[in-house]
């Protein structure tokens, strides 16, 4: 089978409903993403910031997975494939996609505050319990955190990323502006030799020297036109 990989940022989630920050002048449901999405925030306002990912862990279970979802997934019965996501959502896996990594952390968990990329501090939030309070606290006895790989932080899973990126048959990006680093980076590790598409209705700064197919559609209509073109290839 093919290695295929897949790399998806925003504009995939936002077909399901889920709102960027991008799309509103630096504004994440009106608020400065400085206060809830980096380190800094959330020392200065702890609060804020759980109470902030609390809403939008809530709101998760009432969007769905797009069509663009569900055809990545469905790509599994031809290929071999890797999802490597941007977003914190579950909808890959909900739609039935089996190899996720996730640069940015997920959503539906929590971590330690004072080391949230250890993996025995790392837990699923329970369906009846979503939302994370102050004084409850990780193995460690630190404030649970959620966790979410917020600007300034490490991306503990970007050298996966690269290895898996660097052993790709053919390679898709779709919605991702491609100017959050280091994500933005992993095209650099594409094989020469391996074809790109991308996915994406604007045009897309591309500072990669790696040539590339562009799809000037969204997601879901994106990935309808390229899967008809990836069953042609997995049928050679």
């Amino acid at each position: 089978m093919k290695k295929l990989v897949i790399l998806t940022g925003a504009g995939m989630s936002a077909e399901s409903g889920i709102s960027t920050f991008r799309d509103s002048g630096g504004l994440w449901e009106q608020h400065r993403v400085e206060d809830v999405a980096t380190i800094e925030g959330y020392v200065r306002n702890p609060q804020l910031v759980i109470d902030f990912y609390n809403e939008r862990r809530r709101q998760l279970p009432t969007v769905r997975p797009c069509r663009g979802h569900e055809l990545v997934a469905a790509l599994e019965q031809y290929f071999d494939v890797t999802v490597i996501t941007q977003n914190v959502d579950d909808l890959h896996e909900r739609a039935g996609s089996t190899n996720v990594i996730h640069l940015h952390g997920e959503l539906m968990k929590a971590t330690s505050s004072r080391q949230p990329n250890d993996p025995s501090q790392i837990i699923m939030l329970p369906a009846d319990r979503l939302d994370i309070h102050m004084g409850d606290l990780a193995a460690d006895g630190s404030q649970l955190r959620p966790f979410i790989v917020w600007f300034g932080e490490a991306v503990p899973e970007i050298e996966r990323a690269a290895e898996i990126s660097a052993e790709a048959d053919i390679y898709v990006v779709i919605g991702t502006s491609l100017n959050v680093y280091p994500a933005a980076g992993l095209v650099q590790f594409v094989p020469d030799r391996t074809p790109i598409y991308l996915i994406d209705p604007k045009d897309v700064p591309w500072t990669a020297s790696h040539r590339f197919r562009h799809i000037k559609k969204g997601a879901s209509e994106g990935m309808e036109e390229l899967t008809r073109m990836l069953k042609l290839i997995a049928e050679d």
